[in-house]
């Protein structure tokens, strides 16, 4: 069930500790904030040095008060900020809410304090919001301790930043959207951001979890609370472009970077991730109106050409399919519109809208009942003849024809009506892009929850945000297994006798140190044979592989002339992978500090960091999974068959990809781990080259 975080959310009582009367000190802003409600619950105003704040009389202490108080927070300076912890617990303080900063973003001494005022507030079964927070609110049980007001509404705001959790409420304000609550992270040195995603997803006023994180502390138990919260949740953060800072030593581990990891987590755990709070906002309010289209199949309706096509650009672009209406769709457009539309997707009402307003509602309802369609973008001037009434600068407004612009107004504000009672009563989505979304029509159909934006690719970006997306196996997030007894050794063959013991295939192979063993070796299993020197980093680029060897006269030339040159302590004989008709992958896992291991599947060989044809994916992988990671990648025409070349066992691959992340997943110790190439063929899958690499 989480953590109760009631007494954070609806106390009983509340004492701003630090209320101060200067405008310049959070005390004053905090403490303005709480009198809000001040018959909702009893707000004590405390003060060392006593007197009035805001024309309240304070008291001394918390002690002074003469009676528990349920929820305080602590907004004094640093020095004073554990004696404070201290009386709030005596006092019998069940959450408190730490505004003072100075401790972990100060360095180790500074995390130490706050580990320490963490486990005595754990220890009293209380709990902490911060420090170095900017407060909380919730607007559903009038709890103002916030410096800013948040406008009330179905979304939990959920945010590292206070300047950007303003922007996202000054942003949502257009589009109807409010807050249930807000909740600055702070440090997180107690309560922390899963926390706070399960409780939200417990909260029966929160439709939509808005998070701006840049720590996720426990990325991977994140995503686990997102992916079973039940409700949407979209996460805006900072970072993801730069590699990790640890050095990488395997092609896993070069490219993987902090975006293909957090990508991979809300792509597996079903968040939208989202890159700027003007995206966030779109995306917010395309889940608000709370209608899902299950396909991608999107018709655009405009009254003009251009319009139409660059918004079926922007749709395809952002993922979805602008498909040609069958005959029978566009017999029914047809027998709607007049002569000049264009009926077959774009469907273009070529100045109907003109003449008659109701063509587009007439149209977009239509649109909307077909099974061919799973939703609708409209695109262009609608909205414009109410803006020209309404004094917000319609072209209308200035054409000298008041009487049918008022008409044109009339009409366009009736089919507003309709099209917003269509779309409330069907399940599929309707976004509309305005040239005036302030116009009166528009802001009828925002108040109808359906979304309305300026610009074009919002309005795309909004209906691939209510499309749900295609099934890729189990949903969720996989639970990682038991932590198997740690690995100590990852030499190559030790590696290779580890994944094939999880039941991935190698070809036969014995390592040798000598040309004795070399020639025993040749005798264990007939040629073609591979020879390859050990202990080198990428043995291809350091000329340390050679392949195709026929015979044991040429095993042996090989192994003279590489040994002569590279000196390496040990060297492979393996048998001669038969790849006809075969296709190199790469199959890899990396520990990542916050998200656990992480899996990389994609094209390999020697090629693989130049092609860069990758997908990732939270490790352990099911087999279905990896299948539609492998069909994603670009290159995945390659394992269909091309030019002849027959399809390659799929099936073989993804099975092999399962095995690999889950012996990965149970061996935390090893922070990375690969297999390429893993060669793939219409009759199976085999590794044939194997490294890992211990913490």
């Amino acid at each position: 069930m989480g953590r109760d975080l009631s007494a954070l959310f609806d106390p009983k009582s509340v004492a701003v500790v630090g209320a101060s009367d200067d405008p310049a000190k959070y005390g004053h802003a905090v403490a303005a904030q709480a009198l809000r409600a001040p018959d909702r619950r009893p707000v004590h105003l405390v003060n060392r040095r006593g007197g009035t704040v805001l024309g309240r009389t304070t008291t001394p202490s918390l002690a002074a008060i003469g009676e528990p108080v349920d929820l305080v927070v602590i907004s004094v300076p640093g020095p004073g900020f554990e004696a404070a912890v201290d009386d709030a617990l005596a006092c019998g303080a069940r959450a408190l809410v730490g505004i003072t900063a100075g401790f972990a973003e100060t360095g180790p001494l500074g995390l130490a304090r706050q580990e320490a005022i963490a486990a005595r507030v754990r220890a009293a079964g209380a709990v902490l919001v911060g420090p170095n927070c900017l407060g909380i609110a919730d607007n559903t049980t009038e709890l103002y301790l916030a410096s800013d007001r948040f406008a009330p509404g179905g979304i939990a705001l959920l945010s590292q930043s206070g300047n950007l959790a303003l922007e996202l409420q000054l942003r949502c304000a257009p589009h109807g959207l409010g807050f249930s609550r807000f909740v600055s992270l702070g440090n997180q040195a107690d309560v922390t951001l899963v926390d706070l995603v399960e409780d939200a997803a417990r909260h029966d006023d929160t439709r939509a979890i808005a998070v701006y994180a840049e720590d996720f502390g426990d990325g991977r138990a994140f995503a686990e609370a997102a992916a079973s919260a039940g409700k949407p949740v979209v996460l805006l953060t900072a970072g993801r472009g730069t590699a990790s800072a640890r050095s990488a030593r395997s092609h896993t581990g070069a490219l993987t970077t902090s975006a293909d990891v957090v990508a991979a987590a809300c792509r597996d755990a079903g968040v939208h991730l989202v890159a700027t709070p003007h995206e966030m906002t779109v995306v917010l309010a395309a889940l608000h109106a709370g209608r899902r289209a299950t396909g991608r199949r999107t018709a655009v309706c405009t009254d003009g050409g251009g319009h139409g096509a660059i918004a079926a650009d922007a749709v395809e672009a952002a993922g979805l399919d602008v498909q040609e209406l069958g005959g029978d769709a566009q017999e029914q457009l047809s027998r709607l519109l007049w002569e000049q539309s264009a009926v077959g997707n774009p469907v273009d009402l070529a100045g109907m809208g003109e003449q008659n307003p109701h063509s587009y509602g007439d149209t977009v309802t239509a649109l909307l009942g077909m099974d061919e369609v799973d939703s609708v973008l409209l695109t262009g001037y609608f909205g414009g003849y109410s803006a020209a009434t309404g004094g917000l600068g319609g072209p209308a407004a200035d054409s000298g024809t008041t009487g049918g612009g008022s008409a044109l107004a009339a009409g366009e504000l009736e089919t507003a009506h309709q099209m917003a009672g269509q779309a409330t009563s069907a399940a599929k989505p309707l976004v509309v892009q305005s040239m005036f979304p302030d116009a009166p029509s528009c802001r009828t159909l925002v108040e109808a929850g359906i979304p309305v934006f300026a610009s074009t690719e919002d309005a795309a970006r909004a209906l691939a945000a209510m499309t749900v997306p295609e099934a890729v196996g189990p949903p969720g997030v996989r639970l990682l297994p038991p932590a198997a007894p740690p690995v100590v050794e990852v030499g190559y063959h030790g590696v290779r006798g580890l994944l094939s013991a999880a039941g991935v295939a190698f070809p036969e192979a014995r390592e040798i140190t000598d040309e004795a063993q070399l020639l025993a070796a040749a005798d264990a299993f007939p040629g073609p044979y591979v020879l390859k020197a050990l202990h080198l980093l990428h043995k291809s680029d350091a000329g340390g592989v050679a392949l195709g060897l026929p015979d044991r006269p040429s095993l042996v030339t090989a192994y003279r002339e590489m040994h002569a040159r590279l000196g390496a302590g040990s060297y492979s004989v393996e048998a001669m992978a038969d790849t006809t008709d075969g296709v190199e992958l790469i199959v890899g896992v990396n520990h990542d500090p916050r998200f656990g291991p992480v899996a990389m599947v994609g094209l390999g060989g020697v090629l693989t960091e130049a092609l860069h044809d990758v997908a990732f994916a939270l490790a352990p992988v099911p087999a279905e999974r990896a299948a539609q990671l492998l069909a994603g990648l670009r290159t995945a025409a390659l394992l269909k068959g091309v030019r002849g070349r027959p399809a390659v066992d799929i099936a073989a691959a993804a099975a092999a990809v399962e095995r690999i992340t889950t012996f990965a997943a149970a061996h935390p110790e090893i922070t990375e781990i690969e297999v390429n190439p893993l060669l793939v063929r219409p009759d199976g899958a085999i590794a044939l080259d194997a490294r890992a690499l211990l913490a």
